[in-house]
């Protein structure tokens, strides 16, 4: 059994900033952390999910879940099991909700898909 360190936050810069970056994996994921008179100032957080769900990118490339997408056939369009099973290869936590939208950003449908069926 290991024991815990107290953190001396006295012993800490009041003014500081930070970041982490790691291969995590589902992917890149990074931290970046400002603190000003002892306060977290900014904080941002780039997450696997983040990079992955992205829709396009400044080229207008498409983002990892939507290009996965494209062909993809639905046996039943009320339960979209397909784009769940899709969306989970990239990433488990994500697809429990599924909002289909038009190129214009009109919502089609929305699906929560009970977990008990996948």
């Amino acid at each position: 059994m290991s024991s815990w360190t107290k953190f001396d936050f006295a012993a800490v810069s009041q003014n500081a900033q930070g970041f982490g970056a790691e291969e995590a994996p589902r992917g890149s994921l990074g931290h970046w952390v400002k603190i000003t008179n002892g306060i977290v100032s900014n904080y941002q957080a780039v997450v696997p999910s983040t990079w992955n769900a992205a829709p396009r990118d400044y080229k207008e490339r498409l983002g990892a879940y939507e290009q996965s997408l494209i062909g993809v056939v639905l046996s039943d369009i009320n339960e979209p099991l397909e784009i769940l099973r899709t969306v989970h290869s990239f990433d488990p936590c994500i697809a429990c909700a599924v909002h289909i939208i038009d190129t214009k950003g009109k919502e089609l449908s929305s699906y929560k898909i009970n977990p008990s069926i996948v």
